[in-house]
């Protein structure tokens, strides 16, 4: 049995649909979430639906049960509350005696700068520690971070951000999704590691450059002190911790942080991962 947690969100689910296109029996997959009666569309297609609150571990010890293979999907939410519950899926699984535990890290984690690491370096020491064989999918920036602002972004004529001509080297969610359900497929996994990013790095006024080419329509990159990009985003309504980690984000990519690419993912998918072209399409006709 695969258990996919996080299933009913657009990673996780976009993972279950993967495994089901790969021939992986129905009955043979498992989503795991919090909330069941979101996955009613799942269990249409025969995907058994477990309840799994990541703060109630006696739900993951039992969504968990007779796993050959278990996908975490990193939570969301505060630090303290992310990590604590990550802890608590690792047990349950170490409990359970699941066969391996694949989990949804960040990109070079060990030294990623990006405030947003620290769960993910904390997780993973936890993991190496627990004697449970473990499979770490570190995953790349998602384009749609920054694709998803651009219909906004064109009807104002303006892309605002911090991360100056810092380069991306993002994939779209799918592609790490896929991935994702190729090595739930594989055998042998235990003890691998992978850093999954796309094959070539952008620019946000590439991104710019990119959608303006795809509307016909004027758009320009704005580069701003990250405080005043910190302020238009409370004026937009996203709350501090929110805000803070995107503008964390865009500082640290100004400096570097997500310009590395590696060729895991493509080797994965078995072909080239979307290009940046594609997803900025899907975005405007979105």
């Amino acid at each position: 049995m695969l258990v996919i947690t996080g299933a009913t969100g657009q990673f996780g689910r976009q993972v279950v649909e993967h495994l089901l296109r790969r021939g992986v029996p129905a009955g043979q997959v498992a989503a795991a979430v919090r909330t069941p009666a979101r996955a009613a569309g799942l269990a249409a297609l025969g995907v058994e639906v477990r309840l799994a609150d990541y703060d109630r571990p006696e739900t993951l010890r039992a969504a968990f049960a007779g796993a050959g293979k278990v996908l975490l999907v990193s939570s969301t939410g505060p630090d303290a509350t992310r990590t604590a519950q990550h802890r608590a899926a690792v047990d349950a699984a170490a409990v359970s005696g699941v066969g391996i535990l694949a989990y949804t890290s960040v990109t070079r984690a060990p030294t990623n700068p990006m405030g947003l690491a620290h769960v993910h370096r904390a997780t993973e020491r936890y993991l190496a520690g627990a004697g449970l064989p473990a499979v770490v999918l570190r995953n790349g920036w998602y384009t749609e971070n920054h694709t998803a602002a651009l219909p906004g972004a064109v009807a104002r004529g303006s892309l605002t951000g911090s991360a100056g001509t810092g380069r991306i080297a993002s994939a779209a969610r799918a592609d790490l999704a896929e991935a994702a359900a190729v090595v739930l497929t594989l055998d042998d996994q235990a003890g691998r590691t992978y850093d999954l990013t796309g094959d070539t790095a952008w620019t946000l006024p590439e991104l710019a450059a990119e959608a303006a080419a795809q509307t016909g329509e004027p758009l320009a990159y704005t580069d701003l002190p990250a405080e005043e990009y910190r302020r238009i985003l409370h004026r937009a309504g996203l709350p501090d911790p929110v805000a803070d980690l995107i503008v964390d984000a865009d500082v640290q990519i100004s400096h570097g942080a997500l310009a590395h690419v590696t060729g895991d993912l493509a080797a994965l998918l078995g072909r080239p991962a979307t290009p940046l072209s594609a997803t900025v399409a899907d975005a405007l006709r979105g």
